[in-house]
C-alpha cells in the first residue's frame, strides 16, 4: 500500500479562509481581463492584441509602400512571438483594424474579402492580405525605435514588446473603443480627426479652456457609416461625465418613383446611411418581418440597390400612404434609430477609469510630452556621441602629420591608439575612429564634409537642448507635429449633427418632389451650401453636415472652386460661353449624400433645350445682395460689356440672352463690379491693362448689345483673364511653364479701354506664354490644372512679389509636354 503523502508535515500549508481566496483570486482574474484584453490604453488608445498586431507588422517591415502579405503570416507571427492565444481572435482583431465601416481611421490596409456592413463574414485569413495603413505607420509607429516608450519581455522572455505605442494622436477618440471586461465596460465612439486636433491645440494654448470652448470645437462623434446625432444632451452628458446615451439615426429621403410601365408615379424612402454598426441585412429583414406581422403599414415594395458606390434601400409605399408616419414607424420599430451607449472607459496608470472628454485629451497630451522629451533626449544623446568622433577626426585632420608619425613608428594599434589618447588629447572613442578612418577621409572635400556635419550637430545639439529645457519650445513642436499630421489625415465629417425639432421626417429630393401628392411633404426653405466643382459638378450639402468641411472637396482629380451659403428657395444662374444664362432653383439640386459625393454634373440640372447647344458653362453664381452690384462680360476677341443685374431677374428655364456675339466669338470671363472699381484684362503674352469702371470708360448696355473692344489682341494671343479689384490689392500671375509671381496692383499703369496695356511678363521661354490672372487676397489658395490633368493647390503666399521686368520664379515642376492650361482661385 502506497504511502500516503501528509502535507501538513512539510510546513508549507498556508491556512487561509475559503472566501477570502476566492476573492483574491477572482479579483486578479478580473484585473487581468480588465488591463490584458479587454480595455484600450488611454495613452494609444489600443487593446493589447491590437498593439501587438501593429507592432509585429512593423517587425516584418510591411509599411504603406511594400507589398501586402498574406493574414496568416501575421497571425502567425502575432501568436508565436507576443499572444499566445486562440488564431481566430487574432485574426477577428487584424479583421476590425481593417474594416472602414468598423474603424474611422483604419490603421490597416487589406486586399480581400474583409466582410461588410451587411454582417457577411470575411475570408479565412490564408486569402487575404494586409499591410500598415500609412496613418498607423507614420502617427502610431514611427517613433518606436527612438527609444520613446518602455519595452518589456514577452510571455517567455524570448523577445521585447512595448507596453504602449508611441502615438502621436488620440486614437482612443479617432476610432473609438468598445469592449466587455468583467463588471465593466467600455464604448468609446469614433471622433473627427481635424476636430480632436483642434480640441487639442486649444486646451495646449488655454489649460482652462471652458467645456463650451470645447465643445464647439468637438462638437460630436463622426461614426465611419455616416448618419446623424439628434439633439445634442447625450453628447454633453457623456463629454462631461464619461457616460451618456447619443440617439442615432439613419439618413432617409423622400423620392418619387416609376415603379412600372403604365403605372403611377409612387413615393419611395431610400435610405442611404445607416446608424453606426447597424447590420444592413438584418435591418431589411426586420423591416420585412414586421411588414409580415402587419406591425408596420403602408410598405408595397422593399428592395436593397445598394453597390459599389454606396448604400441604397428603397421602401416604396403604397399611394395615399403618408411617407412621415412611415418613417417615424421605422425609427420606432427598426434600427433606423438606435441609442449608442457611450462609457469613456479605458486604463490609465494600470487602472481602469471613467473619464470626461476634457480627461481623455489631457492624458494624451501628457504622454505626448513624455515620449516627446524620451525622443528628444534620445537624439540629443546620438548627436552628442556623433559629434564627439567627428570633433576627434578633425583634430586628427588638423594634425595630420603627427597622426601618421604615430601610426609609421608605433608597434601595433593599442600603441597606437595610447600614443594619439596622449599627445593629441583624445578620448578612447575618438582615437577608435582615428584608427578605424579610411582614407579617403584624407580628401579637401571628405574634411569640408566632416566640417559641414560638425556645424549640423552643433545647431542640431543646441536645438535639441532648447526644446528639453523649455517647455513652451516642447509644446509648440508638439503642436506643429499636430498640425501635419491634420493636413496629412484630415476628412470632412461624416456624421451630420441635428437638433431634434428639425429631425422630424426626411428631405425632399428631386426637381419635382412629392409635396404636389402629399401636401404633408412640403417643408419651409432649408439653408444649404452648394460647391461646385472645376469639372462642373454641383454638390448641395446642408449647412451642419458642411461645418466641419476642411478639405475642398478633392476628388478623383477634381476640386471645389466655389462654395456658397443659400437657401433652397434662391436660384443659381449658370452663365454659358454662348452669352446665355439660365436659372436652377437650389431646392431642384438633388442633395449629395454617399451614394453620390461627386454631385449632380450642373449642365444635367439645364433645360433639355439648353444641353441640346452644347455651350459650355463659364460661370455659376447666385445673385449678390449689394444693389449696386454689375456683372462684366469679356470674350475671346476681347470685346467686354457691363450690365446691371436687373436683367438677370425673373428669368424662366428657357433662359435668356444677355451678350449678342460674332459667330467666331464666345464668351470667356465674367466678374462682379461696382462702379469705381479698377480693371485688369490680362493676355497671353504678359500684357495687363487696367481701366477705371465707370460710365466715361465702361458705359453700362443693354443684354442685347454686343460689347465694345477693350483690348487690342496681336496675332497668335489671346485672353487669359480679366480681374476687378480695389488699389491696394495684389494680382497673382502664373504662366504656361510654370512661372509665377505676384505684382501689385498699383504698380500697372492706369489706362484707357481700347489701349495695347503693359508688358508685366519677361518670359524665359519664347514658348512661355501668361496663363492666368487671379487676385492674391492675403489666404487665398488658387488651383493649378495642367493638359496631363495634374492639379496643385497653393496658397499665394508662397510665390514673391516682384515687378514687372522680372521673370517670376518656378512654382512648379512639369514633365515633358506638359503645361499649365488654367489657374483658379478657390471661392468661399
Amino acid at each position: 500500500m502506497a504511502k500516503q503523502l501528509n502535507l501538513l508535515s512539510t510546513g508549507q500549508v498556508i491556512t487561509t479562509a475559503l472566501h477570502t481566496e476566492m476573492q483574491r483570486s477572482y479579483l486578479e482574474y478580473a484585473m487581468s481581463v480588465i488591463v490584458g484584453r479587454a480595455l484600450p490604453d488611454v495613452r494609444d488608445g489600443l487593446k493589447p492584441v491590437h498593439r501587438r498586431i501593429l507592432y509585429a507588422m512593423h517587425e516584418l517591415g510591411l509599411v504603406p509602400d511594400r507589398p501586402y502579405r498574406k493574414c496568416a503570416r501575421v497571425v502567425g507571427d502575432v501568436l508565436g512571438k507576443y499572444h499566445p492565444h486562440g488564431d481566430q481572435a487574432v485574426y477577428d482583431a487584424l479583421v476590425r483594424l481593417v474594416q472602414d465601416f468598423s474603424s474611422r481611421y483604419p490603421l490597416l490596409a487589406g486586399h480581400g474579402n474583409f466582410g461588410s456592413v451587411d454582417n457577411d463574414p470575411p475570408a479565412a485569413m490564408r486569402y487575404t492580405e494586409t499591410r500598415l495603413a500609412p496613418i498607423s505607420h507614420e502617427g502610431m509607429l514611427a517613433e518606436i525605435g527612438e527609444e520613446t516608450v518602455e519595452f518589456i519581455g514577452n510571455f517567455d522572455n524570448s523577445q521585447q514588446e512595448p507596453t504602449v505605442l508611441p502615438a502621436q494622436l488620440p486614437f482612443i477618440l479617432l476610432n473609438g473603443c468598445t469592449g466587455i471586461a468583467v463588471g465593466m465596460a467600455t464604448n468609446i465612439p469614433p471622433h473627427n480627426l481635424g476636430e480632436v486636433v483642434d480640441g487639442l491645440i486649444a486646451l495646449i494654448d488655454n489649460p482652462d479652456l471652458s467645456n463650451e470652448k470645447l465643445f464647439e470645437l468637438i462638437p460630436g462623434p463622426d461614426f465611419p457609416t455616416g448618419g446623424e446625432i439628434v439633439g445634442n444632451a447625450g453628447i454633453r452628458e457623456a463629454y462631461t461625465t464619461g457616460k451618456g446615451g447619443i440617439v442615432l439615426r439613419g439618413v432617409a429621403t423622400f423620392e418619387e418613383i416609376n415603379p412600372g410601365r403604365g403605372s403611377k408615379r409612387r413615393t419611395a424612402i431610400v435610405v442611404t446611411e445607416l446608424p453606426y454598426q447597424v447590420n444592413k441585412a438584418g435591418w431589411i429583414e426586420k423591416i420585412a418581418e414586421l411588414v409580415n406581422q402587419g406591425r408596420l403599414v403602408g410598405i408595397a415594395d422593399l428592395r436593397d440597390e445598394s453597390d459599389r458606390t454606396g448604400m441604397r434601400v428603397v421602401i416604396e409605399l403604397k399611394r395615399d400612404t403618408n411617407p412621415n408616419e412611415v418613417l417615424q414607424q421605422l425609427y420606432h420599430l427598426t434600427a433606423l434609430q438606435t441609442n449608442f451607449g457611450a462609457i469613456l472607459l479605458s486604463i490609465v496608470n494600470g487602472q481602469p477609469r471613467q473619464l470626461s472628454l476634457r480627461q481623455l485629451l489631457q492624458e494624451f497630451l501628457n504622454f505626448r510630452e513624455q515620449t516627446l522629451s524620451r525622443r528628444y533626449s534620445h537624439e540629443l544623446e546620438k548627436a552628442e556621441s556623433r559629434l564627439l568622433l567627428v570633433s576627434g577626426l578633425l583634430i586628427a585632420l588638423s594634425q595630420l602629420d603627427e597622426v601618421i608619425d604615430i601610426l609609421r613608428h608605433a608597434a601595433d594599434g593599442t600603441t597606437a591608439k595610447i600614443e594619439l589618447q596622449n599627445r593629441l588629447s583624445l578620448s578612447e572613442v575618438q582615437a577608435d575612429a582615428i584608427l578605424a578612418m579610411p582614407l579617403r577621409r584624407l580628401t579637401s572635400l571628405e574634411q569640408q564634409n566632416l566640417q559641414k556635419e560638425s556645424e549640423q550637430l552643433t545647431e542640431q545639439i543646441q536645438l535639441l537642448r532648447t526644446l528639453l529645457s523649455d517647455r513652451r519650445e516642447l509644446l509648440k513642436s508638439l503642436k506643429k507635429d499636430l498640425r501635419t499630421l491634420k493636413r496629412k489625415y484630415n476628412d470632412s465629417r461624416r456624421t451630420k449633427l441635428v437638433e431634434e425639432h428639425r429631425s422630424t421626417g426626411a428631405q425632399e429630393q428631386g426637381s419635382r418632389g412629392v409635396g404636389e401628392e402629399n401636401p404633408k411633404l412640403e417643408v419651409p426653405p432649408e439653408e444649404v451650401v452648394l460647391e461646385i466643382t472645376q469639372k462642373g459638378y454641383v454638390r448641395r450639402l446642408s449647412s451642419a453636415a458642411k461645418k466641419s468641411k476642411s478639405d475642398n472637396g478633392a476628388s478623383d482629380n477634381d476640386f471645389t472652386i466655389q462654395t456658397a451659403a443659400t437657401d433652397t428657395e434662391k436660384e443659381l444662374l449658370v452663365l454659358t460661353n454662348g452669352g446665355k444664362v439660365y436659372p436652377i432653383k437650389v431646392g431642384d439640386i438633388p442633395p449629395t449624400t454617399g451614394r453620390s459625393p461627386r454631385g449632380t454634373p450642373l449642365i444635367t440640372l439645364l433645360t433639355t433645350t439648353a444641353q441640346g447647344t452644347q455651350e459650355a458653362v463659364v460661370d455659376r453664381f447666385l445673385l449678390p445682395d449689394n444693389p449696386d452690384a454689375e456683372m462684366i462680360l469679356l470674350t475671346k476677341q476681347g470685346r467686354i460689356k457691363r450690365l446691371p443685374l436687373l436683367e438677370f431677374t425673373n428669368l424662366t428655364r428657357r433662359g435668356i440672352t444677355i451678350l449678342k456675339l460674332k459667330d467666331d466669338d464666345e464668351l470667356l470671363f465674367s466678374q462682379f463690379t461696382t462702379t469705381g472699381e479698377h480693371l485688369v484684362l490680362a493676355s497671353s503674352g504678359g500684357r495687363l491693362l487696367k481701366f477705371k469702371v465707370d460710365d466715361e470708360q465702361l458705359p453700362v448696355m443693354g443684354r442685347t448689345a454686343m460689347g465694345l473692344q477693350a483690348l487690342r489682341l496681336r496675332l497668335q494671343e489671346k485672353m487669359v483673364g480679366c480681374v476687378t479689384f480695389h488699389k491696394d490689392q495684389q494680382l497673382l500671375l502664373v504662366t504656361e511653364l510654370g512661372y509665377a509671381k505676384r505684382i501689385g496692383a498699383s504698380s500697372i499703369r492706369l489706362a484707357s479701354r481700347g489701349e495695347l496695356g503693359t508688358q508685366f511678363f519677361k518670359f524665359t521661354h519664347k514658348s512661355d506664354n501668361l496663363a492666368g490672372v487671379v487676385l492674391a487676397n492675403p489666404g487665398t489658395e488658387v488651383a493649378i490644372v495642367t493638359n496631363q490633368q495634374r492639379i496643385v493647390r497653393t496658397s499665394v503666399e508662397t510665390v514673391s512679389v516682384s515687378g514687372r521686368d522680372t521673370i517670376g520664379e518656378s512654382v512648379l515642376q512639369l514633365n515633358r509636354d506638359e503645361k499649365i492650361i488654367t489657374v483658379t482661385e478657390l471661392r468661399s
